[in-house]
């Protein structure tokens, strides 16, 4: 007989007398083959550990998990209520049995074991991470007011030059805040500008500036500002979006200090704030390949370093944005640049994507431009790209192609006719142009475009239904997690698409409501939230879909990094189950619940049962 496994979820939570008492407490149970453990509508009197065997959870026919060897089940009918499905032995199975009052007990005593028990994956996903994260999540997990930072210290606008390098040393600081009045005199309109020491010495030395210059004319007025409240992560990704390497830390309306990126140096790995500085310094196409490098460099050492999915995607977006950026200055012609607004979408434009994967790009343009000129950059842009590493897409949804680069009247017409053309290409299309976000040149064309779209389709509930139904493309996938039938998808009856049967239900649903209601925000968290506020989704739902979609991501960023290291990129969003943790295949269940629930919302929604 094995010995109770006091290092498997949620157990090697508690302590040495806790583990006793649970070894004192545990029973045997034996169950034949095709006996119901747990009925639905029943409440189960202890907590079953799978020792050996096979167990079944089924909702009617389905088969919504199996349950092997250190899977716990059904905290939900031991805990909160009547099951809502059975649990049946597959084959013989022995479970270890702890008596529900033992359980409850230890609940009360030790909050990390309960978080297993919670009903809600969102307060698993907080308790285990608190438990768990460490190393550089929680340097970024640090407030700024507990960072080394610097003193605030001001210069008025008409000092020199001279002045300011004497008060540098003087206070023992590299930067000074300037404060230049308003010429009406109206306190409300006064400026407030940064001044770095590079930046007088590039003033003295190079370009030979007297030393009675007023420092208004060596400063720089565009200050980015975080609170002392802030997270480092929120500064490391304000670093990385502005291409700062300084921020004035502002309380209330007062400055308060300064936070430089070396200050975090230390503590962020890799230092991702340092990147755009070497993408603007990019003189060539060439010089950007070393850049692309380092963008993907940062993703596996910050993931390595235990660093949020979320804070990894959302800095990776602003990289791969700056990079595109840089990219259409160094290849566009002065008549697309004049012209042209820049864009990316889908899991890029959305802010979620982390590993490299398909480029999903376009240009809109305001007026024709030179056809050859046109012809010369679609060619360049995606071949520049491909040569970084980002892979062509399969469905062609890139520069090069004609179709995702063209002037703005002719792109809202091919709007249109995906939204009333029957095939399958529209909705996709349609989806994939609506994660859009404007990377450089003209952004109102691409408002303009997302609001005929919206136009188009709001209070179009054919059209509508018809976008939605592709929630049910890979129901299968979710519909019975852990068994065969993911087969469906391509995966065998061990595996599961994480990216089909997880991430897509939640990001197209959402993305359906976004444009049924007219949400323009792009982030699937943010809408989300918007769709709450607007009373499309109940509260609870609303914090259980970002959890689960961060959970999602999260292994499926495992995966993509698994892939690269072996060469397998086509199994980049494939999780092996039998490679998961008890706590990850517990956590996994709860999120597929989710999925499950939330596309009921919308299938009812649109009517989706009539097709």
């Amino acid at each position: 007989m094995q010995t109770f496994d006091t290092q498997n979820p949620p157990f090697d939570r508690l302590t040495h007398d806790e583990i006793e008492t649970v070894r004192a407490a545990l029973d045997i149970g034996y169950f034949p083959p095709g006996d119901t453990i747990i009925a639905p509508g029943d409440r189960s009197d202890c907590l079953h550990v799978v020792v050996k065997g096979l167990v079944e959870e089924r909702d009617g026919e389905t088969v919504e998990a199996r349950l092997g060897p250190k899977d716990a089940f059904d905290s939900r009918s031991l805990v909160h209520g009547p099951a809502a499905t059975a649990f049946v032995a597959a084959e013989e199975t022995l479970c270890w049995l702890l008596p529900k009052p033992v359980v409850f007990d230890l609940i009360a005593r030790n909050p990390g074991f309960a978080a297993f028990f919670y009903s809600e994956i969102s307060r698993k996903l907080r308790s285990w991470d608190r438990h768990d994260r460490d190393g550089v999540d929680s340097v970024l997990r640090a407030r700024i007011r507990d960072v080394r930072t610097h003193p605030a210290v001001f210069i008025e606008g008409s000092a020199s030059i001279e002045e300011a390098g004497r008060l540098m040393h003087e206070r023992s600081s590299d930067t000074l805040y300037v404060h230049e009045p308003d010429p009406s005199g109206d306190p409300a309109r006064d400026r407030l500008g940064i001044l770095s020491g590079t930046s007088l010495v590039k003033a003295v030395v190079l370009e030979k500036m007297p030393f009675t210059t007023p420092v208004r004319e060596v400063c720089h007025f565009d200050v980015v500002a975080i609170s002392p409240d802030d997270f480092v992560f929120a500064a490391v990704i304000a670093m990385t979006r502005h291409s700062k390497r300084r921020l004035a830390i502002r309380e209330s309306d007062t400055y308060v200090g300064v936070l430089e990126d070396i200050d975090i140096l230390g503590l962020v790995a890799g230092n991702p704030q340092l990147v755009p500085g070497r993408i603007d310094q990019a003189r060539a196409v060439d010089d950007l390949a070393p850049c692309a490098r380092d963008i993907q460099a940062q993703v596996e050492r910050l993931h390595r370093q235990g660093a949020r999915v979320e804070v990894i995607a959302e800095i990776t977006s602003d990289l791969n944005r700056r990079l595109f950026a840089k990219l259409f200055e160094l290849i566009a012609p002065s008549s697309i640049r004049g012209a042209g607004c820049l864009m990316v979408m889908g899991s890029e434009g959305r802010g979620e994507q982390t590993v490299r994967t398909d480029q999903d790009n376009g240009l809109l343009l305001a007026h024709p431009v030179p056809e050859e000129d046109l012809d010369a950059f679609r060619a360049d842009f995606t071949a520049a790209l491909e040569s970084f590493g980002f892979p062509p897409c399969p469905g062609d949804v890139m520069v090069k192609n004609p179709r995702w680069s063209q002037p703005i009247d002719a792109f809202v017409a091919q709007i249109r006719d995906w939204v009333m053309a029957p095939g399958e290409d529209g909705p996709m299309n349609l989806g994939i142009f609506f994660d859009a976000v404007p990377v450089t040149g003209h952004h109102a064309l691409l408002d303009r475009a997302k609001t005929a779209l919206i136009a188009m389709m709001t209070g179009e509930s054919a059209y509508l239904s018809r976008f939605a139904r592709a929630i049910d493309q890979f129901e299968g996938a979710s519909a019975g997690v852990l068994t065969s039938i993911m087969a469906s998808v391509g995966v065998g009856s061990d595996e599961i698409d994480v990216k089909k049967a997880g991430t897509f239900p939640i990001v197209h649903g959402v993305r359906t409501l976004a444009i049924d209601t007219g949400v323009r925000e792009v982030s699937t968290v943010r809408r989300i939230g918007a769709l709450v506020e607007a009373g499309l989704i109940g509260s609870d739902l609303g914090r259980e879909l970002p959890s689960a979609l961060s959970y999602f991501m999260e292994l499926r960023l495992r995966s993509q990094l698994a892939a690269i290291g072996t060469g397998k990129r086509e199994r980049e969003s494939i999780v092996r189950l039998g490679e998961l943790t008890s706590r990850d295949r517990d956590l996994l269940r709860d999120a597929l619940r989710v999925v499950k629930r939330f596309r009921e919302i919308v299938r009812n929604r649109y009517h989706l049962g009539v097709y």
